[in-house]
């Protein structure tokens, strides 16, 4: 008689390193692929980024090109914000009972905003290129479109969390629902904002100069042009100055994130905060029309054509569907056990103060350097393979989690790991299980998140490492297969909802399991 399998359980803490098994194959493909040259190609980029070009037209062109991202990236990040807060409001159901809005308007936002939610910028920026022409302001509005649907979704959830008792009270004693909401729920909603939001501006920074690759202007434009002619030290002109401005950007930022900043008087506080936003905006608009970018040129509109259902069945049996669903879920794994193993992996190997602040300064290197660009430079050292497109796509999202899990790290208490540390233990197991342990559930949480955000970027860098869904989009854009285009677009939202999906349901089971510290696979 056979006995029933027993169940494995796994520490947590295992499982936030687990993943890191993918790099294995994907590293054994990139060394084998590598060609003739391909060594010295890196080699010479590396070596590069001590020897920037600091020839005067060099950094100027970079440093407009600079100028230019950012002010598509604080007015899309400020329209996303304010857009974002009112869809959060109105699609919020513990705010139904206050605000008057019916329970079914409020579900049909919510499911409304999924759409743009799983669509990532590049796809709104390509289709808007093919729409409208070269235009300044489709970079922000492809920014804004998903942007907002994500802000919407993470303060909506935030909303439903918070102890609205006294809103519930204050609407019986104060007739009008516009008041109530000013008075009781924004104090509570800046906080929030203060947090999340400047982590949104970084995300809009990110989009905008990964737009820039694609053609949309800024400082990705040159970093692209650089690349492509072998010009890494121009390249690393451009990188550092973006380095500089994301570092002063994070300690500006770092600043308005303190609590005891706004909590000691919410009011003025808020007061900074909206007038900050529309400075910001103003600044930004006025700022283009000084480099000589005019967002309210007249627009060119190129419609077309969609052809009959004969075509649209050409389409579908022609593609090759199974084969470019496979790359890219297989692309976002890798990816995805690339970025969420190595940030705890290299934090417990690198301990010390010192090393601590290099790791902080390599990971803004690694987010800031768009995952298009690290497939490019990639391609001209090793040959085309969905492991050149899963490398370059976890080593930007690796930067991600390594700042976040390195903050948390750092804010929490070290008693754990010196009683553990005392009694002779290792330093690296001391600070496995004395401080990764209580971080676990979180880090496994946002990196379940982070998947998802994974599967939306495959789109990019598939685009120019020749796999998955991203690389057919191209194409089909490039021919004006407009049918093509519409059934890809439409095959990559339905894959990003339904990971989506799989993704909550994983972190419910661990919210769950909370208490525990075992995973029962």
């Amino acid at each position: 008689m056979l006995k029933p399998l027993r169940k494995i359980n796994i520490s947590k803490v295992i499982l936030t390193i687990l993943p890191i098994i993918t790099i294995i194959p994907v590293f054994i493909q990139c060394v084998n692929g590598l060609h003739i040259g391909g060594i010295n190609t890196l080699i010479n980029f590396i070596l590069s980024a001590f020897q920037p070009s600091l020839d005067k037209n060099v950094i100027e062109s970079s440093w407009i090109g600079l100028q230019i991202t950012l002010c598509f990236a604080i007015i899309s990040w400020v329209i996303s914000i304010t857009v974002g807060l009112v869809l959060a409001i109105f699609s919020s159901n513990s705010l139904n009972e206050i605000i008057g809005v019916p329970e079914i308007i409020t579900n049909i936002i919510r499911r409304i905003l999924t759409l743009p939610r799983a669509t990532h910028e590049l796809i709104w920026g390509l289709l808007f290129l093919q729409i409208f022409g070269l235009a300044p302001w489709i970079a922000i509005v492809a920014i804004v479109i998903p942007h907002s649907a994500l802000i919407a979704r993470v303060i909506s959830d935030q909303i439903d969390k918070l102890d609205l008792k006294s809103l519930i009270s204050l609407k019986y004693i104060t007739p009008s629902k516009m008041q109530v909401l000013i008075t009781a729920l924004l104090p509570k909603l800046i906080p929030i904002l203060a947090t999340y939001g400047s982590y949104r501006l970084e995300c809009a920074i990110r989009g905008a100069t990964l737009l820039g690759i694609f053609g949309l202007g800024g400082i990705g434009t040159e970093m692209q042009l650089s690349i492509l002619s072998l010009k890494f030290n121009e390249m690393w002109t451009s990188i550092w100055i973006l380095f500089f401005a994301i570092y002063l950007f994070e300690k500006a930022l770092k600043y308005l994130q303190n609590p005891r900043f706004y909590f000691q008087n919410i009011g003025i506080f808020s007061l900074i905060y909206l007038l900050f936003l529309v400075i910001a905006l103003a600044t930004s608009i006025f700022w283009l029309n000084v480099v000589g970018i005019n967002l309210f040129a007249a627009l060119n509109i190129h419609l077309f054509n969609i052809s009959n259902s004969t075509n649209m069945l050409i389409a579908i049996t022609s593609l090759p569907w199974f084969k470019l669903i496979f790359e890219t879920i297989l692309l976002m794994l890798l990816a995805s056990g690339i970025a969420i193993g190595l940030p705890p992996i290299l934090l417990m190997i690198f301990q010390a103060r010192y090393s601590g602040k290099i790791l902080s300064i390599f990971w803004i290197f690694c987010r800031l350097i768009p995952p298009p660009l690290t497939t490019i430079l990639l391609l001209l050292c090793t040959n085309p393979s969905i492991s050149v497109g899963a490398l370059a796509l976890g080593i930007q999202n690796m930067g991600v989690l390594g700042r976040l899990l390195k903050q948390n790290i750092d804010n929490q208490n070290t008693s754990y790991f010196d009683v553990i540390k005392s009694t002779g233990t290792n330093s690296q197991l001391a600070w496995l299980y004395g401080k990764m342990s209580h971080q676990s559930n979180s880090y496994l949480s946002y990196s379940l998140y982070r998947t998802d955000v994974i599967l939306r970027e495959t789109i990019a860098v598939g685009a120019v490492g020749g796999v998955g869904l991203g690389w057919q989009l191209r194409e089909s854009l490039s021919s004006f297969a407009m049918e093509e285009v519409l059934l890809i677009t439409a095959t990559f939202i339905s894959i990003s909802l339904i990971g989506e999906m799989v993704s909550e349901k994983l972190q419910k089971r661990l919210l769950k399991k909370q208490g525990y510290d075992e995973v029962q696979i």
